[in-house]
């Protein structure tokens, strides 16, 4: 069946899983370094992808991604400056290192979290998640 803009359900279905899998690529900072430096982001048929890709913040589709932070490297591929910094491997090196640290942080923060919930309920079995359950009489 053909769709409004002459694409059948297989060609869009393609199109979605090629556009999500390039967006989250784009949250490997040294991805963004290969482009940079073979000149996509000098190209303004590229940066206008870039721009069109943009839909993916929207939670209907933002809920398929599995890497969010590639939406944030994609709000700031839209700014010139950025975009030309990427050609240089220290900046990409400094960004993927601080990708790394906050990658830790919010491991080690998480299973803080999760054992302090986890001490909790067994310091509380009357309790479910955090619910008191109703006494038996």
């Amino acid at each position: 069946m053909n769709t409004m803009n002459g694409e059948t359900d297989d060609q869009q279905r393609m199109r979605f899983q090629v556009e999500l899998e390039f967006v989250q690529c784009l949250a490997n900072p040294n991805y963004l370094n290969f482009l940079a430096q073979r000149g996509y982001f000098k190209d303004p048929t590229f940066i206008n992808y870039l721009k069109y890709l943009l839909y993916w913040k929207e939670p209907d589709y933002a809920k398929y991604l599995k890497y969010p932070m590639c939406l944030y490297f994609l709000d700031l591929l839209q700014h010139e400056h950025f975009r030309r910094e990427l050609a240089n491997s220290q900046c990409t090196k400094f960004i993927d290192d601080q990708q790394i640290l906050l990658w830790q942080h919010y491991t080690r923060r998480r299973t803080r979290l999760l054992q302090t919930a986890h001490e909790s309920v067994q310091q509380h079995p009357q309790q479910n998640n955090g619910i008191a359950q109703p006494k038996v009489l």
